[in-house]
């Protein structure tokens, strides 16, 4: 299995060299991880001490800075690496202040695993959630290096846990603790064999209750608002969006709107705000208009669309209600942790089964899941019209967060 499994990712090296010449993301994909080891020459010398964080993607980054940040305070004479393997992390985050050396992970081969640890030398690992590269996993266990799972979860389904996953099973061999957000993950490791498992929780927590310690102003938002009351849709996917458009168009006046979708690319921008008939602003065109116009005309607009990435948590801050997009798709919802935290209701769609913290929201009834366009003009009317569920709901969010904090304390104290 191994073998094969080597014979797949060389295989899958070359496939994506030829995919990269058609699709953008994956020529960031391939392009990126080219200069990697001479980013690591030129930054990482041979009698520097690092320490290596590993994230998939950008959620997982976010869920493991709290722990980047604790451990950089513990050691600040360590050199933080931090890889990505996906673009949508790496070029969000590449310039982070937290890491020395942020790069993409080269893909999983038995030369860049070696080639990686000889020039990063870590002394401690720490893969966040999830990911499990089987070579790297391996040299990690050959050099005997420290490595832990954070903020793991685990499901059956997973190929660790069905008759042939045992290619999969050694890897897990490597890691020295892993740390599992729930119950369930720490019975399925130990029903393979497992009992270096603890329940920590969810760094996430950690990371949007250390957001309302931060400065949330947006002048250019607060101005928008006007003290109406204020809808923000977040991370929303065009089938969220065919039935908030049409709730927005009949939506009453002194209702405002702040879309900040997933996708910001610029002609799906322009098809969104040609949909909307009420008075609408871009983020990209703001700085021009208020060239033309006194700032104060800001409120005059009913309807602002943010087409850039970066300040949705801010803007958060300033929702009274706050529908979260992502669940009419796969694999579903987006994050309800940082609008949950300001204390605000939320709406999502119908698919939040891989999403914990949506499950235990949607049960204590501080979030609404909608099915349909009925439903999602009756979610967003009771809120709007009785303001004591509104502020109800509100408070079983932020209670339900701040509840679960600390998930990056219990690790640090096992690690440590």
């Amino acid at each position: 299995m191994y073998q094969i499994y080597n014979l797949i990712i060389l295989f899958a090296k070359l496939i994506l060299k030829l995919l990269a010449l058609f699709s953008p993301k994956l020529n960031l994909f391939v392009e990126g991880r080219k200069s990697v080891f001479e980013t690591f020459k030129n930054n990482i010398q041979e009698f520097d001490k690092t320490i290596w964080f590993h994230a998939a993607s950008l959620g997982e980054y976010e869920q493991g800075l709290p722990v980047i940040e604790k451990v950089k305070q513990k050691y600040p004479n360590h050199k933080i690496i931090i890889t990505f393997f996906s673009p949508s992390g790496y070029e969000v985050r590449k310039n982070n202040t937290v890491a020395d050396v942020t790069v993409y992970l080269p893909l999983d081969t038995i030369s860049n695993a070696k080639q990686f640890l000889k020039v990063v030398h870590p002394e401690m690992v720490f893969f966040i959630k999830y990911e499990f590269w089987p070579n790297y996993l391996k040299e990690l266990k050959n050099q005997n290096i420290k490595t832990y799972l954070i903020s793991g979860i685990f499901r059956e389904k997973q190929l660790f846990f069905k008759w042939y996953g045992g290619f999969y099973r050694k890897a897990l061999k490597t890691f020295t603790y892993f740390f599992v957000q729930n119950e369930n993950s720490k019975k399925l490791l130990q029903s393979i064999g497992f009992e270096n498992v603890k329940i920590s929780g969810d760094t996430r927590f950690d990371r949007v209750v250390a957001i309302l310690e931060k400065d949330n102003t947006l002048d250019f938002i607060e101005q928008f608002k006007n003290n109406q009351t204020t809808i923000v849709i977040g991370s929303s996917w065009s089938k969220d969006e065919e039935l908030l458009i049409q709730y927005i168009e009949s939506a009453p006046q002194n209702v405002k709107f702040i879309i900040a979708p997933h996708n910001i690319n610029h002609n799906q921008i322009l098809n969104l705000k040609s949909k909307i008939s009420k008075k609408t602003l871009l983020f990209s065109e703001k700085e021009e208009m208020l060239k033309q116009v006194q700032q104060d005309k800001l409120a005059d607009f009913q309807v602002f669309i943010i087409d850039t990435i970066g300040i949705l948590t801010k803007i958060y801050s300033y929702a009274d209600i706050a529908y979260v997009g992502g669940g009419f798709g796969n694999p579903g919802v987006h994050n309800l942790l940082e609008p949950a935290t300001f204390g605000i209701p939320i709406v999502i769609g119908p698919n939040y089964s891989h999403f914990a913290e949506a499950i235990a929201l949607v049960g204590l009834n501080g979030c609404i899941s909608i099915k349909n366009q009925s439903e999602l003009n009756d979610a967003f009317n009771l809120l709007l019209q009785n303001e004591e569920e509104r502020l109800e709901k509100g408070h079983i969010c932020s209670t339900f967060v701040q509840m679960n904090k600390g998930a990056t304390d219990r690790i640090l104290k096992a690690v440590f």
